[in-house]
């Protein structure tokens, strides 16, 4: 049997959505630890030209929820609003996102294959096929910004690894 674009898609959303979600739990007790302010992670930045952490964790689910909004209406822009400004706000983000992603039905998911999709940004677009979006655009998004996010936790010191970056595994049952 061929990999559905669902299988092939939400499985690895809702794996990062887990990610990001470890991801700010760890960074709340890492700061409640060592007195370090939740703005102060919060508004971290790995280079003054990148976003900050609130803004990449707010775009793990962007790139989940926001895309497959998107393809529904066959257009996606980025939300560019200010991203959640606390850990608390940014778990919410993350939970409506995975709530979201539960709730897709495989049968919707293909249904949208071969379904025309535009990303627009800043007066410029880019035509796709929804299943082109989502997993050449959409989906490389939401690694890039979960491992963004990852690595300013890294910066700050708090000690994150690898198995905090791939979250839960869709190991073989026994």
């Amino acid at each position: 049997m061929p990999l559905s674009l669902h299988a092939a898609y939400v499985p690895g959303a809702l794996q990062m959505l887990g990610t990001a979600r470890h991801l700010v739990d760890t960074a709340e007790k890492w700061c409640l630890a060592n007195g370090c302010s939740e703005a102060d992670v919060i508004g971290a930045r790995i280079f003054e030209d990148m976003l900050p952490f609130a803004y990449q964790v707010k775009c793990v689910a962007e790139h989940t929820q926001g895309s497959v909004e998107g393809v529904r209406q066959g257009v996606y822009s980025p939300d560019l609003n200010p991203p959640p400004a606390t850990f608390d706000a940014l778990r919410e983000k993350l939970a409506g996102a995975v709530a979201f992603m539960e709730s897709l039905g495989e049968d919707e998911f293909e249904a949208m294959i071969g379904q025309p999709m535009r990303f627009e940004f800043k007066g410029s677009g880019m035509d796709f096929t929804a299943e082109n979006f989502l997993l050449s655009f959409s989906q490389p998004n939401f690694y890039f910004h979960c491992a963004t996010a990852y690595d300013i936790l890294r910066m700050k010191g708090v000690p994150v690894g690898k198995r905090d970056f791939m979250g839960r595994l869709r190991i073989k049952a026994g």
